[in-house]
C-alpha cells in the first residue's frame, strides 16, 4: 500500500492520483486536517484518525508531497509523569517516522525544506557554477544594475498579508542604493542569461526544461513575474551529461531523491540557482509532454 502525505485540494497529489488509480496501486492520502492515534493490535502498530487506518508494515511506498503527519499527544496531571510521559511518546512518534522515511519514498518529511545557504556551499562542493553572492545588512557592496536581491528562505510567499492577500518575494535588481540598514539580505550577481532551466530531478532521472523567459521585460530578471497575454515559450531540453552527473551528486548529498532545481544559462555555463525540494512540476510535464506524473506513480 501506498501512503501519501499531502495538503487538502493539491492538484498536484490529484493528477498522481489518477495514475495510481489507472494502474490499479492501492493507497491512502492523509489531509492535513487529520491527527493520528498510535496504538497496537495483536503485536502490530496502527495508526488511526478520524477518516484513516492502516498497520504501519502494511505501508510499502511513502510518497511526501506537502504538509506533514500529525500525532495526538497524552497529556497528564502530574507534571513529572507528563513530562517523561512527553519523551516516551516523542521517541515512539520518531520511531514511526523514520520507519516510514525507510520505506521505498520519494521526499521525506525530515528534510521537505533545504537552507538555500547550505545548497549553494554545497553546489559548489560539486562543481556545479553558482553566481557570486554575499550576505549583507548594508549596500557598501552592491553594485547598482548588476546586483540582485532575492529571498533567504526557500519558500517566497507570504500568507495573509493583508487581509484576504497574499505576498510573494521576487527577484529584483538593485537599481538604486538603500542608505539605511535593514536585516541580513541574500545578494547576488545578476547573471545576463541565454534562457532559464528548470530540472525535475526523480531517482536519478532529469527532465529539464528551457524557459525562454529574457525576451519579454516582465520576466527578464523571474520568470515566476508570469506574463499571462504572452506567456514565455517552454520547451523540452537536454542539460550536458556533465552538468546531470553534478546534479545527481548534489541531490545524493542533500539525501534528496527528487526535486526541481533551477538554472541559468549564459553562454557556455550553466549556473546553478537553487532547489524545491517540493516543487510545482505539472506545468513542465505538460509543456513538454514528459508525463511526470506518471512516472512518479510507476515508481511508487
Amino acid at each position: 500500500m501506498i501512503l501519501i502525505i499531502s495538503k487538502n485540494n493539491e492538484v498536484t497529489t490529484t493528477a498522481v492520483i489518477k495514475e495510481l488509480i489507472a494502474m490499479n496501486k492501492q493507497f491512502i492520502r492523509i489531509h492535513e486536517d487529520e491527527v493520528f492515534d498510535i496504538n497496537t493490535i495483536k503485536k502490530r502498530i496502527v495508526l488511526t484518525s478520524h477518516r484513516n487506518q492502516f498497520f504501519l508494515d502494511e505501508v510499502s511506498a511513502v510518497w511526501y508531497r506537502r504538509g506533514a503527519i500529525e500525532f495526538n499527544r497524552m497529556r497528564y496531571q502530574n507534571q513529572s509523569i507528563d513530562r517523561y510521559m512527553f519523551e516516551v511518546q516523542h521517541w515512539l512518534v520518531e520511531y514511526v517516522l523514520k520507519s516510514l522515511e525507510g520505506k521505498k519514498h520519494i521526499n521525506k518529511q525530515s528534510n521537505s525544506h533545504v537552507n538555500k545557504l547550505l545548497v549553494l556551499e554545497k553546489a559548489k562542493e560539486v562543481g556545479l557554477d553558482v553566481p557570486g553572492y554575499f550576505l549583507a545588512e548594508d549596500m557598501e557592496d552592491v553594485i547598482v544594475n548588476q546586483t540582485i536581491v532575492k529571498p533567504i528562505s526557500g519558500t517566497p510567499i507570504i500568507d495573509d498579508i493583508k487581509e484576504q492577500h497574499n505576498g510573494i518575494m521576487y527577484t529584483s535588481v538593485i537599481e538604486q542604493k538603500s542608505e539605511s540598514d535593514f536585516f541580513i539580505s541574500f545578494f547576488q550577481d545578476k547573471i545576463e542569461k541565454d534562457f532559464e532551466i528548470r530540472s525535475f530531478y526523480l531517482n536519478k532521472k532529469i527532465y529539464s526544461t528551457a524557459i525562454i523567459s529574457q525576451n519579454d521585460e516582465k520576466t527578464r530578471i523571474d520568470h515566476r513575474r508570469y506574463n499571462s497575454e504572452i506567456p514565455n515559450r517552454n520547451v523540452p531540453y537536454k542539460l550536458p551529461a556533465e552538468v546531470e552527473h553534478k546534479i545527481d551528486l548534489l541531490m545524493h548529498s542533500l539525501d534528496l531523491n527528487c526535486g526541481s532545481l533551477d538554472f541559468i544559462k549564459s553562454a557556455d555555463k550553466f549556473y546553478f540557482l537553487e532547489i524545491n525540494a517540493i516543487g510545482q512540476f505539472l506545468g513542465m510535464s505538460n509543456a513538454c509532454n514528459y508525463g511526470l506524473e506518471r512516472e512518479i506513480a510507476a515508481y511508487l
